[in-house]
């Protein structure tokens, strides 16, 4: 290493948010790297999740427990169709809502993706004991907390995060279409 590179150092590095941007960039990367052997991207395999624990879901429900816009939702479904792991179907009663359910390939993915997870789960806290990973894990969720609170959000959740985005002034500023292509590059890992 030069000597210059050596004195340069990152502004924030001796920032929590920073080492956490960075575990989080990195978490997402190693994740990618695992899914694309099954030709997914980070996102798609929580989509999937959420089906595995339901038999059917509208596509307007998907895209609440997964906490995006309901185009952004659509656009994961229709590539995981496309890939063959989840169908979707009209409702008879409501013509114009999407119902959507993993397929039997779509099921055993899920199984796949669970163990890809815990893979990664285990490299990231190699080294740590329990107790070290029980605090880590009621750190971030209290962090989480914290900065969905400073959104507005009033939700006991981590799932507040991504809601309380959406009622945030500078979030709203965004026009759905950014938005929706933002949150599409972020879940195809670009």
């Amino acid at each position: 290493m030069s000597p210059l590179n050596e004195r340069i150092q990152h502004p924030s590095e001796d920032s929590l948010g920073w080492a956490l941007a960075q575990a989080a960039r990195l978490h997402r990367f190693y994740l990618n790297e695992k899914l694309a052997g099954m030709g997914l991207f980070a996102g798609q395999e929580q989509a999937l999740q959420v089906l595995s624990s339901y038999d059917e879901v509208s596509m307007g429900e998907l895209a609440g427990i997964l906490r995006v816009r309901t185009p952004t939702a659509s656009k994961t479904v229709t590539r995981l169709a496309a890939l063959g792991l989840v169908a979707r179907s009209c409702n008879p009663i409501d013509a114009r809502t999407v119902r959507v359910r993993l397929t039997r390939k779509g099921r055993m993915a899920v199984a796949r993706i669970q163990t890809l997870w815990d893979e990664v789960e285990s490299d990231m806290v190699a080294g740590l004991d329990a107790e070290e990973q029980r605090q880590m894990r009621k750190l971030l969720l209290r962090a989480a907390m914290n900065l969905a609170g400073a959104l507005g959000s009033n939700r006991q959740d981590t799932g507040a995060v991504p809601a309380a985005l959406d009622h945030h002034p500078a979030h709203r500023r965004q026009s759905s279409r950014k938005a929706d292509v933002l949150a599409t590059s972020y879940q195809q890992g670009r």
